[in-house]
This record gives C-alpha cells, structure tokens and sequence, in this order.
C-alpha cells in the first residue's frame, strides 16, 4: 500500500475497524490514524510490532557495547577467553 493510503481518519477506523484489522493482519500494513489532521496513532500487525520491538532491543544493546568500548569498559576477547580457561583449569573451591 502507498503510504497516502495508509493514513486513515479516526472516522474511518471506527466504522472499518474489522476491516483495517483484517488488512493490517493480512498485508502486515502500518496504518496511520489521523485525529483533526495530525497523526495520532498507529495500526500494525503483532508480528511486525513484535519484530519492531526485537529490533529496538538489538540496537540498545549495540548502542551499549558502543558505549562500553568508548568508556574503556572492554577487553580483548581473546584475553577473556584465557581468563576464563584458566580458571576452569584451576577453580577456586
């Protein structure tokens, strides 16, 4: 669907909601409410909201080992790994 036809009235949703569920569901469209001329809400699909939301996650947690690199907050892999061998070798117990 064309953007332009995505955006949708208030009106519109409340005498078509079975309608634009179905569509949305169907064609996993966004749909854009419009309350006096402004956009107000969004109509999506659960699988598109839940793919949006895994996305979301995934770039936080990005944004967070950027942060750590720049804050000096990380090592090089391979020393953790010896770390972590090492100490597997050798527990503390």
């Amino acid at each position: 669907m064309k953007p332009s036809q995505s955006i949708k009235p208030i009106s519109f949703l409340k005498t078509h909601t079975a309608e634009v569920v179905r569509d949305v569901n169907e064609n996993r469209e966004t749909i854009i409410i419009t309350q006096n001329g402004e956009a107000r809400a969004i109509v999506q699909d659960i699988a598109t909201y839940e793919q949006t939301q895994e996305t979301l996650a995934l770039l936080k947690l990005l944004a967070q080992g950027k942060r750590s690199i720049e804050d000096s907050r990380s090592r090089p892999f391979r020393k953790v790994i010896q770390e972590l061998r090492a100490e597997l070798a050798n527990p503390k117990a």
